[in-house]
């Protein structure tokens, strides 16, 4: 009897045993899944948002040409930069100085322009000059003039100014030491021998004349007439 006890007491302690051990495993819905590590929700937001400005992009062809393109106000201000302005173009003629300024001038005239033309003076630090070296005194200046007119000479010009240059007879004065070496080859043919081509380094005038709204005809004859001063340069400058 007590042997029969004692193994129904062990038989119901082995199965309490059994069912602390295993019933959550019994109990367990078999069809629930596995557990995933979590996932970083931080992550998750901006994936999120990316996909959200994706969509956008895709469904309003505007928002994307802007995001990928240059504004059209900074197109059109490029491109209106870029455009030469219209200017007003006038006709130059110049450099003159001394005979050839006469003899400009009295060819000009003949034109009768009126308004259509107008002159101005030009200031160079410096340029050269054809010249008879200083004389003694008043009257080696007077022979020396006679003799200048006897060859055809009439443009010169007597300094008067104290200092080394006093007395000294300039002939002509010149922009480039070419133009004036020319000058200088027709005094030699015209028997002035006593001339001399020198650097100027003082400031010198000239004066150049400026032609506007000039019909074609007019504009032929003054080209023509630049064939008599092959040192002097016609040109189109901006009227202003």
């Amino acid at each position: 009897m007590t042997k029969w006890v004692l193994g129904l007491l062990l038989a119901a302690n082995i199965v309490f045993f059994a069912a602390m051990q295993w019933g959550g495993v019994l109990t367990q819905d078999v069809d629930a899944t596995v557990l995933q590590p979590q996932f970083n929700t931080d992550k998750i937001k901006l994936d999120s948002e990316v996909m959200l400005t994706s969509s956008a992009t895709s469904a309003n062809p505007l928002a994307q040409a802007s995001a990928n393109s240059i504004t059209p106000a900074s197109i059109l201000s490029s491109e209106l930069s870029s455009v030469p302005k219209s200017t007003k173009q006038c006709l130059q003629w110049g450099e003159f100085s001394g005979r050839g300024l006469a003899d400009a001038q009295a060819g000009l005239a003949a034109l009768k322009l009126g308004e259509k033309t107008s002159q101005r003076i030009v200031e160079h630090a410096g340029g050269f000059w054809v010249y008879i070296p200083p004389l003694k005194n008043h009257t080696e200046v007077q022979k020396k003039i006679d003799q200048l007119k006897k060859r055809g000479i009439e443009d010169y010009f007597v300094v008067q100014e104290e200092g080394a240059w006093l007395n000294t007879i300039s002939l002509g004065v010149f922009r480039t030491e070419e133009a004036a070496q020319r000058f200088f080859a027709t005094l030699r043919e015209k028997g002035v021998r006593s001339a001399k081509v020198g650097e100027r380094m003082s400031k010198l005038k000239f004066t150049v004349f400026l032609f506007k709204d000039l019909d074609a005809a007019t504009s032929g004859k003054i080209h023509a007439m630049q064939k008599d001063f092959p040192d002097s340069e016609l040109k189109l400058v901006d009227c202003n």
